[in-house]
Formats: structure tokens, C-alpha cells, sequence
């Protein structure tokens, strides 16, 4: 092995396991999923008169915030779907079910405790129902544009 291989193979820090943590890397995907989130975040300040922001800027940044919540809740509930589909008892099953709905409905607590510690009077996402819709419709509109940027391209007749 030469001297280039070996410092490639050479961990940096940040991915040591003495670090602790994986290097995070933000994909195309990410970015569009964002940029979906942008879009209904300002779509709903214009048409909910509950969702609130002050500027684009600080969409952006709420969108952002949207994103990471929103993917750390997706893995919770896969944890926890798993757990629940290898429990073998009623009282396991119960426990998988109540874990999964405490995730799912504890999710919009967390979104709208982040959005006030960090954007505080700039940011407003109404309350627990309107936070819920509006985690629903992005959660489509990131479904509907991943689906259509699958799509493969139609060959135009020559």
C-alpha cells in the first residue's frame, strides 16, 4: 500500500468511531425534499392563516428544520415498526402499537417546540392539528415529486 492509499484509508476525525458520530451527507434528494418543503411552507403561510412566516429566509431555515426533524422521525418509527413486528405477545404488540403512536403524535410537539426555540415570534405553525396537516401535505408533496422525478422519461416519436 503507498502513501495515498493509506491516507485515504486513514479515518479523519469526525469519522473515528472514538468521535461517535457519522459524517452527514446531504444527497440531491435532500435538497428537493427542502425544496418541496419551501414551497408548502409558503404556500400555507399564504393560504392558512395560522402558519405564519416572516420571510423567505426564515422558511428556508423552517423547512430545513422540517427536513431533519421529519427524517429523524421516519427512523424512530422504523425502530419502532420493527419492534413491533417482532413481538410475539399481546402485551408486545400493545406496547409496539402505544410506542408508534406516542412517536407519531409526539412528533408535532417536537416540531412545534423546535420551531418556538428556534425561530420564536418569526415562525408560527399554528397548533397541533394545523401542524399535523401541514406534516401530512408534506409528506405528499415529497412523495408525489420523488415519484415523479422516478419516472423515467417518455422517448418523444421522431
Amino acid at each position: 500500500m503507498d502513501e495515498s492509499q493509506a491516507a485515504r484509508s486513514t479515518p479523519t476525525d469526525t469519522e473515528s468511531p472514538a468521535f461517535g458520530l457519522a459524517r452527514a451527507r446531504v444527497t440531491a434528494v435532500d435538497l428537493v425534499d427542502v425544496f418541496v418543503y419551501v414551497v408548502v411552507l409558503n404556500l400555507a403561510a399564504q393560504l392558512v392563516p395560522s402558519v405564519i412566516t416572516e420571510s423567505f429566509a426564515v422558511s428556508l431555515l423552517t423547512a430545513v428544520m422540517l427536513k431533519v426533524v421529519l427524517e429523524l422521525v421516519l427512523v424512530v418509527k422504523g425502530l419502532v415498526k420493527q419492534r413491533l413486528k417482532a413481538a410475539t405477545g399481546p402485551g408486545g404488540k400493545v406496547l409496539g402499537a402505544l410506542l408508534l403512536w406516542i412517536v407519531l403524535a409526539g412528533s408535532k410537539f417536537v416540531v412545534l417546540a423546535l420551531e418556538d426555540l428556534l425561530f420564536g415570534d418569526r415562525v408560527e405553525l399554528g397548533g397541533f392539528f394545523a401542524v399535523t396537516g401541514l406534516i401530512l401535505v408534506l409528506m405528499a408533496a415529497r412523495a408525489a415529486v420523488r415519484r415523479l422525478l422516478t419516472v423515467p422519461a417518455r422517448s418523444v416519436a421522431a
